[in-house]
């Protein structure tokens, strides 16, 4: 993420106001127990370009399971350059890209590295922490407030 604050950074709001509605979002039942998310819509910062020129930027990862971070460990390309876990580990668990019918190991070879760094951020996020909020302080003020870093643009959520 370059700066909380940039034009193409996530949407910013009220921590308590944020807290609040995914509380209510989360909750399930008469029971008011929270709701298992899996699944959580992203904006890449550049976007993915496929070969016919079209742009697709909005996605969904779903989180990771641990056959999702074992397989690559027997993937040939895996083992030949373990830097390449990354890119079949993406290809798993991102359900939906744009409008493309699948995400490959490929299509996520082929995307600008700002935008891989960004889903692997994403990726840590949702699987170690659950959501995708991070709390920031402005440095002026010092006022604290909570990012949503799936990446819609400011004032969207």
């Amino acid at each position: 993420m370059a700066g909380v604050l940039g034009a193409e950074e996530p949407g910013i709001g009220d921590a308590d106001e944020i807290t609040s509605a995914t509380a209510d979002l989360s909750r399930a039942g008469s029971g008011g127990a929270p709701a298992l998310r899996t699944e959580f819509a992203f904006q890449l910062p550049r976007g993915y370009l496929d070969d016919d020129g079209v742009l697709h930027r909005s996605g969904v990862m779903r989180l990771a399971t641990a056959r999702d971070e074992l397989l690559p460990l027997y993937d040939a390309r895996v083992q030949e350059n373990p830097a390449f876990t990354t890119v079949v580990l993406l290809s798993r668990v991102i359900t939906e890209l744009g409008t493309l019918s699948s995400v490959s190991a490929s299509v996520v070879e082929r995307m600008f590295a700002s935008d891989v760094a960004f889903l692997q951020d994403l990726y840590r996020r949702i699987n170690a922490e659950g959501h995708t909020h991070a709390a920031v302080v402005c440095p002026s003020c010092q006022h604290h407030f909570v990012v949503d870093i799936s990446g819609g643009r400011l004032g969207e959520s």
